[in-house]
């Protein structure tokens, strides 16, 4: 019938051959010999295989042999423990791991030959000499061995607090604000007013550098007296010294910073009328005289620069007579030597003229050949 399944096992094709007998079927006792036979073989095979494992100690073994074994399956206990690990494995657990009760494999793991001198180092042990200099940690309570810098904000404040610290310092510096001194209504004839308008409102900080009381309208109405000098313009307008300058006794300086470079020296500030009261009235006598010294000091410089003009210029004329006697010679005949007379074979002998003065009132001679000089001094 063609509606019938096929019988297990399909039937056998008819053999050719006459020799060959049709295989008959295995019975289910072989079946079941065979696959006993199977099982044992693939436990004797894991044997074997967790038996080498255990003489080789490679770890590279147990995780390739993830990879040998088939779908489905896990691998052995004994293939992943580690109660047998070899002595010569690297790992710090096989030591002091069971002795102390912590287990720490860095501090058994040893370096290798390249790095056997290297030292390691634990910047939490280690204490900061600062190089071996001297620091406030030292002596905190010597001020000469340290001093704070005042235009650093310290660790202790934060922005606002030091930007109010900077403003009230500048405040007191000034003596502005809460720190201008305060007016008596009892005491009124203490009380300091401006030299020009008699007014209270004066510039404390020149009455206290320059002790001139003055307030800031006169500063501004009358500079020909209240403005501020530097030292150069004092050193070339009125012919003082720098040890004049700098004795604050004598002519007391506002000090400000350098508008040109601020690492520079600090400016110093004069007032005029100080500076004029000492040159017209105690150097130089007058402003007359000061002018006299002034262009007597600027005649003295165009002399000395005129005389070193004409020293050089002698000085070339020289040079030049020189190069042009030898050029002569190396046209003429040849040979010669210095002194010789020009265009002619033997010796010259100068023929000096009359002495005359030159602007120094020296006296020099000419030669009236060859045009030579010489000075003549009289003793």
């Amino acid at each position: 019938m063609a509606n019938e399944r096929p019988s297990t096992p399909p039937p056998q094709p008819n053999t050719t051959s006459s020799n060959t007998l049709p295989q008959s079927p295995l019975t289910p006792e072989q079946v079941k010999r065979i696959e006993i036979n199977r099982l044992k073989a693939k436990a004797l095979r894991d044997q074997r295989e967790a038996e080498a494992r255990r003489q080789n100690g490679a770890l590279s073994f147990k995780r390739s042999d993830s990879s040998t074994l088939a779908a489905g399956q896990k691998r052995a206990h004994s293939a992943t423990s580690t109660s047998n690990v070899p002595a010569t494995l690297r790992d710090g657990r096989n030591k002091d791991a069971g002795k102390n009760g912590s287990f720490r494999p860095l501090d058994e793991i040893q370096p290798a030959r390249n790095f056997t001198k290297y030292v390691e180092y634990d910047f939490s042990k280690m204490t900061d000499t600062k190089g071996g200099f001297l620091t406030a940690e030292d002596d905190p309570h010597n001020k000469a061995l340290y001093a704070p810098n005042a235009e650093e904000k310290p660790a202790h404040m934060t922005l606002k607090e030091w930007e109010r610290h900077q403003l009230l310092r500048s405040l007191r510096d000034r003596k502005e604000g809460p720190f201008e001194p305060g007016l008596s209504v009892l005491k009124k004839e203490e009380n300091k007013t401006c030299r020009e308008c008699e007014s209270l409102e004066i510039d404390w900080k020149w009455e206290e550098i320059f002790s001139c009381a003055v307030c800031n309208t006169c500063k501004d109405k009358y500079p020909e007296k209240y403005s501020l000098l530097t030292k150069t313009e004092a050193r070339e307008d009125y012919l003082l010294t720098d040890p004049e300058l700098k004795d604050e006794e004598l002519l007391p300086h506002l000090e400000r910073p350098n508008p040109h470079k601020s690492t520079w020296n600090n400016m110093m500030l004069f007032l005029r009328y100080q500076v004029e009261e000492y040159a017209f009235g105690k150097k130089w006598g007058s402003a007359e005289a000061l002018d006299e010294e002034f262009d007597r000091r600027e005649k003295d410089k165009k002399r000395r620069k005129e005389d070193k003009f004409k020293s050089k210029l002698q000085e070339l004329k020289k040079k030049t007579r020189v190069d042009a006697y030898r050029r002569s010679r190396k046209a003429g005949s040849g040979g010669g030597q210095f002194g010789d007379e020009i265009g002619r074979g033997g010796k010259h002998t100068h023929t000096w003229g009359r002495a005359v003065e030159n602007d120094e009132g020296i006296g020099v001679k000419t030669c009236v050949e060859c045009g030579m000089e010489v000075e003549e001094l009289e003793f």
